[in-house]
């Protein structure tokens, strides 16, 4: 598949779904949720021919890696009104990179390894 095609529609449903969370917060937050990116990835990677095992282990991971940076969506909200958009953004990546790393030592200990 030409690159540039995978680019546009890659790209396009990003705006798209930016376009939605103008108009509706919920409904953009709706979608951006769904793992939209991701079954597009698993499309490439089938369409592309990867072997099934390697289109298994890019879900299974995405599942664990979703689990541990979801600590960014409390963070974020809760300090941006205190901290304005750029700190409360770097503040949140930051800490989530911290929960991070400790949960990949927790879901280590269950044969997870994720680092």
């Amino acid at each position: 598949m030409n690159i540039w095609l995978k680019y546009l529609i890659t790209a396009g449903l990003v705006v798209v779904i930016s376009e939605i969370a103008k108009k509706s917060d919920r409904l953009g937050a709706l979608f951006s949720s769904l793992p939209l990116m991701t079954l597009l990835i698993l499309f490439w990677l089938f369409f592309e021919k990867q072997p099934q095992d390697k289109i298994a282990n890019h879900a299974y991971y995405t599942f664990w890696y979703v689990v541990g940076t979801l600590p960014f969506f409390l963070i974020f909200p809760f300090l941006l009104p205190k901290m304005g958009f750029a700190l409360s953004l770097s503040v949140s990546v930051v800490l989530t990179l911290i929960i991070f790393y400790v949960y990949c030592l927790l879901v280590k200990q269950f044969g997870i390894i994720l680092l």
